[in-house]
């Protein structure tokens, strides 16, 4: 069973619009409280967006360079977007930690 699927640009661009409404709103109705969690979940659907990046590199197939120049683009940004996200979600955590200095005290 052969199937296949192309997403034409007005689709492309239909999922663009709706992805960043939904996530404006959601981000928008979020407490402060929650932002290290959502930094986690953000790690993930970058994982996600490298994932599929590295699919679209394999399976591509070298005539079609734009694709790999998008697919490659998409690798990258993920990537510093996953280490980027990370580092900042540990500082974010450091902040929480109490030091030893001030437990003694206490």
């Amino acid at each position: 069973m052969d199937f296949t699927y192309h997403i034409t640009p007005i689709d492309g661009l239909f999922v663009l619009a709706l992805s960043l409404f939904l996530g404006f709103e959601v981000i928008k109705h979020i407490p402060a409280v929650l932002h290290t969690p959502l930094m986690s979940g953000a790690n993930a659907i970058s994982g996600i967006i490298l994932f599929g990046g590295l699919i679209q590199l394999v399976t591509t197939p070298p005539d079609r360079i734009w694709v790999l120049v998008f697919s490659s683009i998409a690798v990258f940004l993920g990537a510093v977007n996953i280490a980027g996200g990370f580092f900042v979600t540990h500082r974010m955590l450091a902040m929480f930690q109490v030091n030893k200095k001030d437990r003694k005290k206490s």
